[in-house]
């Protein structure tokens, strides 16, 4: 069947089961669009293309499957390669495809010619651009399979506008199978052997993939075999934070005592996640490149496997396929180190208390009642900033996928995660917590949350400044301040201009009503809390920092 190219990108979305696609429209891929239009798949037209470049990694991460968007040439694919970074340092699977120049006016910087393989190549897995019609079922077949292998990632095809127009009698091609390593019978075997001569055990589970199954099949193994499992930077809903097992998150500003169990371990078990800078503290918590404890590492990536840290036991395996064979494995006898882990679990449940602050709004009982009547299955959303320290203190996470947010610490993406997370769940609530710098980034996806009546919930959090950075600069030049003061507009006002439910909330106590008005506003909705800026952290104040600093002088 002679089909053209833009037909031929469009069918073969549908055979490797795309629903939805994000994207801002661009002439340089209309072909694709007009194929649309006859097509089971949903087109979400987004305001920006970093929202929905950001809508389509949080597909990614919410199903396991290439979040796929569409984006013009040059401006939009610059705008969008945010989202490929954040793609590529969460280890999510994403496709992003761009309108390229017709291939007759390729290297003579013709009107936005970008060459991507050169300017994706250090942001994806692949980049390749389709120069013939005919390979687009084979290049997208492999486009997919790179996304979701091993390491997971985003993977850019560029798509030259005359390519899109040709006419091409080419099959289709077979529905993508993504290939993940197991753990061998010997593996496992000195794994359980390591564990159980550990006196001070610790698990740390993260990275991508990941799965419902695994989340249930890695909590109940440590469970029953005593083991603490501490979250990887940003992972909080791969274990069931309720669980007796569950002992903190290893993210930024963690607990000192949790952080201070990971320097001291003598056996680690790290799954899927590539203990990173944030979870050891800028690497000095563990000396690289041997750990102090027995390392056992469970990757996906054979390149991550001893790119920093040299583990004792390497386990190529992704994360579902390595806890399913958990399943199979005789759990341990935990006597050695019962004491070491309740006393984990102890501290968690201490640290989860709140001392309460004098301000008018604290985002400690904010969180608090969050976690109270947010149902297990609702999804929370957060870009960048210090307010983000709250959630990932104060909140509960249940069940796996209720947490979107960005290990490349993007700004911005709250709401457009909230977004995807409504189109993929429209039965569970989507909560957005958004500082107000990072909120603006990304506020014009209020339009789009509007236009496909996404009932997403923002709380803005408003200090007036970027916060992360005032701190940073009271704690380097105390007193200096430069360029991190914000004047904001009124958000509740702009929240209606929107077409959103939108309130104002001075006082903590306000915050029930209002929480509850805006999940049943049945419309996007903006609570804008207005917050302390001297509360910099759950832990001390911008003032405490400064004397701090100034004392260090």
């Amino acid at each position: 069947m002679t089909r053209s190219g833009g037909r031929l990108v469009v069918d073969q979305l549908a055979v490797h089961g795309v629903d939805v696609a994000f994207g801002v429209p661009g002439e340089s891929y209309i072909a694709i669009l007009d194929a649309l239009v006859d097509s089971p798949i949903r087109y979400v037209t987004c305001r920006h293309e970093v929202g929905a470049a950001t809508m389509a990694e949080a597909y990614g991460k919410l199903t396991g499957r290439p979040g796929v968007c569409m984006v013009t040439r040059g401006p939009g694919a610059t705008h969008a390669s945010c989202a490929v970074h954040t793609a590529y340092q969460d280890s999510t699977p994403l496709l992003l495809l761009i309108g390229q120049v017709a291939r007759g006016a390729l290297e003579r910087e013709a009107f936005q010619e970008i060459d991507y393989r050169r300017m994706f190549g250090p942001l994806a897995k692949w980049v390749a651009q389709v120069d013939h019609a005919e390979r687009i079922p084979e290049l997208v077949a492999r486009a997919f399979a790179v996304a979701t292998s091993g390491r997971p990632g985003p993977v850019v095809l560029a798509l030259p506008e005359d390519v899109l127009a040709e006419p091409a009698d080419v099959r289709d091609a077979a529905p993508y199978v993504a290939t993940q390593g197991h753990p061998g019978d010997d593996d496992l075997q000195r794994m359980r052997d390591l564990l159980q001569s550990a006196e001070r055990p610790l698990v740390v589970v993260g990275g991508q993939p990941w799965s419902t199954a695994a989340h249930a099949t890695l909590g109940a193994w440590c469970v029953v075999s005593g083991l603490p499992v501490a979250a990887a930077w940003r992972c909080q809903d791969y274990v069931d934070n309720t669980l007796p097992a569950y002992v903190g998150h290893l993210g930024l500003g963690p607990d000192p005592r949790l952080a201070a169990r990971l320097a001291d371990a003598d056996v680690l078990l790290v799954v899927g996640a590539r203990l990173g800078d944030v979870e050891t503290g800028g690497y000095q918590r563990l000396a690289v490149p041997s750990t102090p404890a027995t390392l056992i590492h469970v990757h996906p990536g054979p390149e991550e496997l001893g790119r920093v840290y040299q583990p004792e036991l390497p386990i190529l395996a992704g994360g579902p396929q390595f806890a399913d064979a958990l399943r199979h494995v005789e759990p341990l006898e935990p006597s050695r180190w019962r004491a070491w882990a309740e006393e984990a679990r102890a501290d968690y449940l201490d640290n989860l208390r709140h001392v309460p602050r004098e301000a008018a709004v604290d985002l400690g009982d904010v969180m608090a009642h969050l976690r109270e009547r947010l149902p297990d299955d609702a999804i929370l959303c957060s870009g960048a900033g210090n307010f983000t320290v709250w959630a990932h203190r104060f909140y509960e996470f249940r069940r796996y996928r209720t947490q979107l947010a960005p290990i490349s610490g993007a700004m911005g993406y709250g709401l457009p995660a909230a977004v995807a997370a409504s189109v993929v769940h429209p039965d569970r609530p989507a909560v957005c917590i958004a500082g107000d710098g990072d909120f603006l980034m990304t506020a014009q996806e209020l339009a789009t949350a509007v236009q496909y009546e996404l009932p997403v919930v923002v709380l803005v959090v408003d200090n007036g400044m970027y916060g992360t950075i005032r701190m940073h600069q009271e704690l380097n030049f105390p007193g200096r301040i430069s360029g991190t003061d914000l004047r904001n507009p009124d958000f509740v006002a702009l929240a209606r201009a929107f077409g959103a439910h939108g309130e104002r909330v001075e006082r903590t106590d306000e915050l029930p009503d209002a929480l509850d008005r805006a999940l049943g506003a049945g419309v996007p909705a903006v609570l804008h809390l207005i917050t302390d800026p001297d509360a910099i952290t759950p832990r001390q104040t911008l003032g405490e920092l400064r004397e701090r600093a100034v004392r260090s002088t």
